[in-house]
């Protein structure tokens, strides 16, 4: 594949603001998940981002005014990627600049709020209520088109639990083929009822923390988030060194679709191993050239049994691995490009985080999954999204040396 590298790039989450929050957070044994109090009789534990309440659009955008795109401002407006993009607009043009965003719930939790607030009898929705710029898929790329000043080619992937991973390989292909110089790819997903109450229905919500690949792990905590990433050729500008963040090569991806079942995955693992083979095979890489693997790692039995298997079978006992979403908890859409930002960190700070919460891991497990701090350098890590229906993605990333 053509050399595409990421020049900048943010996230924002339960483990803070920004990639050094991130990395510090990350360093650490920091409980950063609580008691879900966003809803009356909450269960488990979810990921909140602190401070997103106290968040405010510019006034120019009022219409975008939900939790979802207030998440993803406070992304924009972290790690200097503001003005990064201006300075990759500056030279390509607002025209050649594309956005791929990846989310699954959108800004729902405006119409859930909009449902609420309706007089006793009364069936439509408040007149305030803005459909097309809050709950509507689109509308995360529209408003990130209208706050950086982007008029480049724009899309919504809404592929469950992998749609910011699958962003990356629409945005990758929108750069090989011409149509874009440069492309904001990520995501955002926030906490909204819908989703807490739907995952307690389908009893995948662990009712304390959630525990990756942990022998008792007993389900998932949802999480919030949002991030991004300037995806460009290499050395198609000269590129300023005093944009903060981290730069990566983006070396290959995979995606696959097993279409096992609408909410549980494929025991044998095979849809996650043959994105995860896809990915070596465009990155033209050996197993044994990863040095860590940041897993989708849900907590659920069923997804860290499906994902051990898989990663077994391709990379064998010995290439590390873990989840972080013991400390994020399990941020769906957004899950892609926040994991991404911590494949970053791992590349550049040289150390592998483990599986936050979890103490003993799964004795029918092969994979090495880490308990605790690993000090490592890997040159090139992977980082795996699966989502319900059976979507798969992968991508490789490396360090720019």
């Amino acid at each position: 594949m053509n050399d595409l590298i990421i020049t900048a790039g943010t996230a924002v989450s339960a483990m803070g603001r920004g990639v050094e929050a991130t990395c510090q957070t990350l360093q650490s044994t920091r409980t950063t998940l609580q008691p879900d109090q966003f809803q009356p009789n909450g269960r488990g534990s979810i990921g909140r981002v602190s401070g997103i309440e106290d968040h405010t659009l510019p006034e120019a955008l009022a219409l975008y005014d939900c939790r979802n795109n207030h998440l993803a401002n406070y992304a924009l407006t972290s790690d200097g990627f503001l003005d990064a993009v201006i300075e990759a607009r500056n030279h390509y043009g607002a025209h050649r600049i594309g956005i791929v965003m990846g989310t699954s719930t959108s800004g729902i939790l405006s119409a859930e709020e909009a449902y609420a607030a309706r007089p006793a009898g009364e069936l439509t929705l408040p007149e305030t209520f803005h459909y097309n710029t809050t709950q509507d898929l689109a509308s995360l790329p529209h408003f990130v088109a209208a706050r950086l000043g982007l008029t480049g080619p724009s899309l919504t992937v809404s592929n469950a639990c992998a749609s910011s991973t699958r962003a990356f390989i629409d945005a990758a292909h929108l750069i090989t083929s011409g149509f874009c110089d440069a492309v904001v790819v990520g995501g955002a997903d926030s906490l909204c009822r819908m989703t807490l109450q739907g995952f307690a229905s389908l009893e995948l919500i662990d009712p304390t923390v959630t525990r990756p690949c942990d022998a008792t792990r007993d389900g998932i905590s949802i999480g919030e988030a949002a991030g991004f990433a300037l995806l460009e050729r290499a050395g198609a500008r000269p590129l300023s060194t005093t944009v903060s963040g981290y730069r990566l090569r983006l070396l290959g991806y995979g995606a696959s679709s097993d279409g096992h079942h609408m909410s549980a995955p494929d025991p044998t693992g095979a849809g996650a191993t043959q994105a995860m083979t896809k990915a070596l095979k465009r990155a033209q890489l050996r197993p044994d050239d990863i040095g860590y693997i940041n897993m989708h790692g849900t907590g659920s039995r069923a997804n860290d049994a499906m994902e051990d298997k898989a990663m077994t079978a391709l990379f064998g006992p010995h290439t590390p691995c873990s989840s972080t979403k013991g400390w994020s908890g399990h941020t769906l859409g957004a899950s892609g490009i926040l994991e991404t930002m911590v494949c970053a960190i791992v590349l550049n700070q040289h150390f592998l985080p483990p599986c936050m919460n979890s103490t003993d891991i799964d004795p029918t497990f092969h994979s090495d999954m880490l308990l605790t701090h690993r000090h490592a350098a890997p040159q090139i890590v992977m980082n795996n999204a699966f989502g319900f229906g059976g979507t798969n993605s992968s991508l490789i990333v490396g360090t720019m040396a």
